[in-house]
């Protein structure tokens, strides 16, 4: 196992797993807005609080969900790491001669993941938190009593600075999505040049529609 801890502690190593649990991430938002764009439906919360049910009692998804806590920790540790052997790498001074030719998100994938894990604390706190131990009302349908978290979701939605924080974190998420998604590719030997072009427009559309359809739901919500 010496050639497995060798290549965890190397650059390329750390490099590989933080490809490929930012995959493993760009796939869990892609479900997690699926679930989300239930908040949309005009039925009082029903369709959003019965998945919200499902996927907090399912223990498939359940285990998966760890897994997934697991991975966003492990992401931002390793970007913690790498980003202090590429300072360490460059010395006080910085390289002689700076590339200003990559773009602004790639060179800032630093500052953006703190912001965004700044953002996860909020979210996990005003979500998560209140649906594991906070003092949730029930709603009944069809004889069944669910956690009302819609209920929980709108109060937040209705404050105005907790809009404008979640829709600032998502255009941080865009920038960062845009970099990562393909490094991602580039890092695992995914890239060809036949299919580059393709890689970049799926990269680019996903970094901007997925965080504009996450916006999109408090600010609806929030104007309704």
């Amino acid at each position: 196992m010496n050639w497995f801890s060798n290549l965890l502690s190397s650059t390329l190593g750390r490099k590989l797993v933080m490809a490929l649990t930012g995959l493993f991430l760009i796939l869990f938002l892609a479900v997690h807005l699926a679930g989300n764009l239930q908040l949309l439906k005009n039925d009082e919360g029903q369709a959003f609080n019965i998945y919200a049910h499902f996927m907090t009692s399912n223990p498939l998804i359940k285990v998966i969900s760890y897994v997934n806590y697991a991975f966003i920790l492990l992401h931002i540790v390793w970007a913690i790491i790498l980003t202090r052997r590429n300072r360490a790498a460059r010395g006080p001074q910085g390289y002689a001669v700076s590339n200003n030719t990559s773009h602004w998100s790639s060179r800032n994938m630093g500052i953006l993941g703190t912001f965004i894990a700044l953002f996860l604390i909020i979210h996990l706190r005003g979500f998560w938190y209140e649906m594991h131990w906070g003092g949730i009302a029930t709603a009944n349908y069809d004889g069944v009593d669910y956690k009302n978290l819609y209920a929980v979701v709108d109060a937040a939605y209705s404050q105005w600075w907790y809009v404008t924080i979640y829709v600032v974190s998502m255009i941080l998420l865009a920038f960062h999505l845009y970099h990562g998604f393909g490094s991602a590719f580039q890092t695992l030997g995914l890239n060809h040049v036949k299919y580059n072009p393709v890689i970049k427009f799926v990269g680019v559309a996903f970094a901007i529609i997925v965080p504009a359809l996450f916006a999109l739901i408090p600010i609806v919500m929030f104007l309704d």
